[in-house]
């Protein structure tokens, strides 16, 4: 026993003499937020190479880079869980936009994604590439976006949902009408190939053309794949205004149907006609939730809205693609129809020129 003392002692005081460690990050005099909800506490917080090696009321602790924090806060990383610098992160991997506002995952996916490419989507995507803007399109599936992302060099974490709207685009184009068998087994395929990548799930888009064009049925096929992978569905749902509750019981409906969870794109009540479909929508939700069906929403904390003007044309008329779109418009009879639609409040179709009340409070940019 004596001998094991002395042993003890002399390990403590060899302990004792050694330098103090250098740590590659030292931040101190931090507010933290730590992302528990707890409130926030003054320390110090200690990273080595991509861990946080401490964290709390530290002192004595030496850094390679040593960091006053001047009483400012620090938190983790924030999530832009609705990312579209799918085309930006290529020409500008910095991604100083998000970076200097604290995001550090940027999650894609909102119904298009970056993959799966077939040749004539790789042709049509080169066509609209601004031209102080170009690059290579050197990947084909949505692993291989992600991977070329990688190589290129980026500064945040990315990750990506497989597009609904990419998959029918892929096999049926642009037409509205259900996809064939063949179609849809190839579609599932595809989202079979996505998920083995890493897709996080499949994305949705149902207010824009093509993705409009696509059932329920079609959706919980798709779904049912991401199931298997432990994937979710994600949504902008058909509907955030005249349908509002109806869009939210198909969400549901997919959830349950394909087993897996799902999540709302900001939830809203678009319209003034609809703001007192909120509470009757939240309450929806939180009944689906405690019978243990899956399903969770976020929210954007401002009261407009940033769309393309195909959220505020019938999807008729976009049928084909932009060229075909585009071509119909020239029609003066058509250009005259579609403008007086643009006007109406609608509810087989999402109209959110109409939803804002007025062209008055739309701004073009």
């Amino acid at each position: 026993m004596k001998k094991l003392l002395s042993n003890f002692l002399m390990l403590v005081v060899i302990l004792g003499c050694q330098e103090a460690q250098i740590y590659d990050v030292v931040i101190t005099n931090a507010i933290i937020f730590d992302g528990t909800g707890n409130p926030p506490y003054p320390g110090a917080i200690v990273i080595n190479s991509d861990t946080i090696a401490a964290i709390g009321d530290l002192n004595n602790f030496q850094g390679s880079v040593q960091i006053d924090a001047q009483g400012q806060a620090v938190s983790p990383g924030f999530i832009n869980m609705l990312s579209w610098s799918t085309e930006s992160l290529i020409i500008d991997g910095r991604s100083m936009g998000e970076i200097k506002q604290g995001v550090t995952l940027e999650v894609m996916g909102e119904g298009w994604s970056m993959g799966p490419q077939n040749p004539e989507m790789k042709a049509r995507a080169e066509e609209n590439m601004d031209e102080d803007s170009r690059y290579d399109i050197d990947w084909t599936t949505l692993g291989e976006y992600l991977a070329s992302l990688e190589n290129r060099g980026i500064t945040p974490n990315v990750a990506s949902f497989v597009g609904a709207t990419t998959l029918r685009i892929h096999e049926v184009g642009f037409e509205d009408r259900a996809p064939t068998e063949e179609e849809l087994s190839n579609m599932k395929a595809l989202a079979q190939e996505a998920m083995e990548e890493g897709a996080m799930g499949i994305g949705s888009s149902l207010i824009y053309a093509p993705a409009f064009y696509a059932s329920t049925e079609e959706l919980i096929e798709l779904c049912m794949v991401a199931s298997e992978y432990g994937g979710m569905y994600i949504t902008h749902m058909r509907s955030e205004g005249n349908k509002f509750l109806e869009a939210v019981d198909e969400t549901i409906t997919i959830d349950r149907e394909a087993n897996l969870p799902a999540e709302i794109y900001y939830l809203k009540a678009a319209g003034r006609k609809n703001w007192s479909k909120m509470d009757l929508a939240i309450e929806r939700i939180n009944d689906t939730r405690s019978n243990g069906i899956r399903i969770t929403t976020d929210m954007y904390n401002y009261v407009a809205g940033a769309t393309g003007l195909n959220a505020s044309m019938p999807p008729c008329v976009q049928e084909g693609g932009y060229k075909a779109w585009s071509a119909r418009l020239q029609d003066p009879k058509i250009r005259s129809q579609v403008r007086e639609e643009m006007k109406q409040d609608a509810d087989d179709w999402e109209n959110l020129l109409a939803a804002a009340g007025s062209a008055d409070n739309v701004l073009l940019v």
